[in-house]
């Protein structure tokens, strides 16, 4: 085993706030993740690894990206129904596969905008339209067979449609079309996909959402799995106030900003435990 592995877990508009502002704190505290070796991003994660494997912005500028008045960004509700059909979808499955087929089913239903006018909402978060050299990996699940993929620069997709795919919330947000299959957030999979990090030596999760419900994975159990495997993990989810500053709607882009303070807040209570892991 080898190398160092930072995931960034899903969470919507308030986990890109958390994640980045807890990426800042931690830095802040004298542990810089972004020199990782790979970066697994997904959903909100997806969004916060292009930002960070871009290289062109500080942690500080990563963090104060957060701080301004979204542009082009839309504004999106689960409602009641949908998150019952979620819900319902949960208890009736066995495995992520089969979950994310009923979740498929719904993303293609679903009266969402159209894929071009999320597409270019999604663009306005990066900062460079080409895949970075540091390896970045972006899970979504095919909303056919339910099975998760890895997007990355070798994959054939363009850097905005694999960051699209792994943010289409079923329901929400359009499924989008790569190679003619349609894809939709990695999230369905499992929150984090921790998973992903198998066979690096330290591995830092970074996991806005942090429960595993039904037949997904949580991160902490996925980082436990990694241990047992003989990694060094942490695994990071936000505390009480973080949570209170996600709001009652985490896909309102308006709450990044109180997000992303309670991130930065939240990081000193775990630089330590971080820097075992990541500096040994």
């Amino acid at each position: 085993m080898a190398g160092k592995a930072l995931v960034l877990g899903g969470g919507g508009s308030s986990g890109i706030g958390w994640l980045s502002g807890i990426l800042y704190g931690l830095g802040e505290a004298g542990v810089d993740l972004s020199d990782a070796d790979v970066v697994i991003g997904t959903s909100a994660g997806s969004t916060v690894g292009a930002q960070l494997a871009s290289g062109r912005l500080t942690l500080r500028e990563l963090y104060e990206r957060q701080l301004a008045e979204p542009t082009g960004e839309l504004t999106a509700r689960l409602g009641a129904a949908t998150m019952l059909r979620y819900a319902w979808s949960m208890l009736t499955s066995r495995t992520p596969e089969a979950y994310g087929r009923k979740m498929g089913r719904l993303a293609l239903a679903a009266d969402t905008p159209d894929q071009a006018t999320r597409r270019a909402s999604v663009k306005t978060r990066l900062v460079s339209p080409e895949w970075p050299d540091l390896p970045l990996r972006m899970p979504a699940v095919d909303t056919a067979t339910g099975e998760l993929r890895i997007f990355d620069k070798d994959s054939g997709a363009s850097l905005l449609d694999a960051m699209t795919a792994s943010c289409a919330v079923p329901g929400v947000w359009p499924p989008v079309a790569i190679e003619g299959l349609r894809w939709m957030d990695g999230g369905i999979h499992s929150s984090a996909n921790a998973h992903l990090a198998a066979g690096y030596e330290r591995v830092v999760v970074l996991a806005p959402m942090a429960a595993g419900v039904g037949p997904l994975a949580s991160a902490a159990d996925q980082g436990r799995k990694l241990v047992e495997d003989g990694a060094r993990v942490v695994v990071i989810t936000p505390d009480r106030a973080a949570k209170r500053s996600f709001g009652r709607n985490p896909l309102d882009p308006s709450v990044r900003a109180a997000a992303a303070r309670a991130g930065r807040s939240q990081a000193a209570a775990h630089a330590a435990e971080a820097a075992e892991v990541w500096k040994g």
